[in-house]
This record gives C-alpha cells, structure tokens and sequence, in this order.
C-alpha cells in the first residue's frame, strides 16, 4: 500500500484538477431554476448526510447505493460536455472505468478508477450547481460548507458517521463510489465536490480558473501537514481559503488601480491647471 503522505497528496493534487477542468457554467440552460437558496445544497450536503447517518446507520447504505447509480451516468456528462475539452464519445470511458473499478477493488488501479467517477460526477454536480446559484451566494456557500465542516472535524462529530459511510458497501462487490479513496487515505465525496464546485466558479475567466488552480494544489498540500498532529481535517477548509485568497488578490489589485487611477487624474489636473497659469500669464 502506498505511504499516506503519496496517498493525501494525490488526492489533494485531484482537488486541484477539479478547480481547473470545468466549463463555464451556462447562464440560460437552467435559467428558471436559478435561486441564492441553491447555495445551501453545498453545506447541507454535509449536515444531511450526518445527521441521517448519526440517526439511522442503515442510512449509509441507501447512500452507497445512490452512488453507485447516480456517478456513472454524472460521469458520462462530464466527459461529455462539461470538461474543458469534452466530447460526447468521451462518455464511453465511464464503461471500462467502471469495470475496472469493480473488478480490481483493492488493487491501485481499481481504487484510481473509482476515484476517477465519483470525481468526474463531482464536476457535473458542481457545473450544475454554479448554474442556478448566483456567484455571489455560491461564494458564500462554499465558505459555511467549509465552517460546518471544520466544526464537525474538531468537534468529533464527523468521525462516527464518516466511518459508517466509508464503510458502507453494495452487494456483489460492487464498487464504493460515495467516497475518494487512494491508497492509504480517505476523502469525502464533498471534499471533491466543493473543489468542483469552485472551479466551476472560476471557469468563466480561464487564467483565474488556473491561477485557483495552483493556489489550490499549494493550500492543499500545506493542509496536508495538519497530519502530522491529527488523524483527520476537514479537507474542503482549504478550497474555501483558496477562494478568499482570490478574493483578496483581487480586491487588493482594485484598490492599486484606484490608487493609480486617482494619480493619474491629480496629474493630469496638475497639468492642465499649469498650462492655464502659462496661459494667462
């Protein structure tokens, strides 16, 4: 089995991919849908599953098997129309991914086609999601669905239910597709989802959407360290801080442009005033 500082890092490494790879989410597609309520899909994805796990485990079941159906087919759309660089004959790979997934579960390859699904499912849910929720409420999604994580993470009341999740499992073998799983580390579905969900965000302005890439990939891996002191982070804390670094950035380069601007113009008014004095005298 691989090393959990090779394990955590790929999967933190795929958080990135997925801020880079959606399409800009389409503004008329689901036009009549559009609604700021649409932004509590992102923290209730965590507080529901919890909360219906901690109350019935059975739970857990039902939800292996609502992936197992919903992420092949959210895959497909993925490769087909929703990634950078989609075509529609690319949906074909979710057949062999599949398969592979099943047949070779506890082997690296087996566990990277797994991952590859419920990812490329991630990026579908989360280019719908910056459909019908505008940005400015999207943004603010993504930051409570980060604080109700971390609050769930440190106050150990997280660990139970995700243990019964991670462990839910199909009947006949069938592939685990409700969580990220590579070698010796574990993720959560909405870990790859919120990553998604950001890089939907971005796509709209293609050198942002990279630049959030590679802030993620950096912010994710220095998170990583917290391993060294704990068993377990809430790994979507790091996506919503590489979108308050945008935030900041970019708010920090209007305020220099003001203040250029604002140069600019005192120095064209000193110019002008002088050429009058010259002017009159």
């Amino acid at each position: 089995m691989l090393p959990f500082w090779l394990s955590i890092g790929v999967l933190s490494l795929v958080q990135a991919v997925l801020v880079a790879t959606p399409r800009p989410p389409s503004l008329t597609l689901l036009r009549r849908l559009q609604s700021r309520w649409w932004a509590l899909v992102l923290p209730l994805s965590i507080v529901v599953v919890i909360s219906a796990i901690a109350l019935e485990s059975a739970s857990a079941r039902f939800l292996t098997y609502l992936a197992l159906i919903a992420v092949p087919p959210l895959a497909a759309a993925a490769l087909a129309w929703l990634l950078r660089g989609a075509r529609p004959l690319l949906a074909l790979a979710v057949i062999p991914l599949f398969a592979i997934a099943w047949a070779r579960q506890d082997a690296l390859s087996g566990e990277t086609a797994a991952l590859a699904l419920s990812a490329l499912s991630c990026v579908t849910l989360g280019w719908l999601t910056a459909c019908v929720v505008p940005p400015r409420w999207l943004k603010l999604g993504i930051y409570v669905m980060a604080a109700i994580d971390a609050w769930l993470v440190f106050s150990d009341l997280l660990q139970g239910p995700n243990a019964v999740l991670n462990a839910a499992a199909p009947a006949a073998e069938l592939p685990r597709l409700q969580l990220a799983s590579f070698g010796s580390a574990v993720m959560g579905f909405g870990d790859l989802f919120i990553a998604a969900t950001l890089g939907a965000l971005l796509a709209s302005d293609r050198r942002l959407q990279l630049q959030g890439a590679v802030l993620a990939a950096v912010i994710c891996s220095v998170w990583d360290l917290l391993f060294l002191f704990v068993d377990q982070t809430p790994a979507t804390v790091p996506i919503a801080l590489t979108l308050a670094s945008l935030e900041l950035r970019r708010n920090h380069r209007g305020e220099n442009t003001k203040s250029r601007d604002h140069r600019r113009r005192q120095g064209e008014s000193a110019d002008h005033e002088g050429a009058t004095h010259r002017e009159d005298a």
